[in-house]
């Protein structure tokens, strides 16, 4: 808690706002990319039969 004391001190309330902000929205990012590297495998489980050739 004391490195975000000097962290305002140091830089603003502004930026250290939002630099929190963006490590949230890192971790949360990172699971969806890991949805929409799921999603092709996914989509072949529900790949109709009838559309094979």
């Amino acid at each position: 808690m004391e490195e975000w004391i000097k962290m305002i001190g140091n830089v603003g309330f502004p930026i250290v706002v939002t630099l929190y902000l963006l490590h949230r929205i890192e971790s949360k990012l990172e699971g969806v990319i890991v949805a929409i590297e799921k999603l092709p495998r996914q989509l072949l489980k529900y790949e109709d039969p009838r559309d094979k050739k």
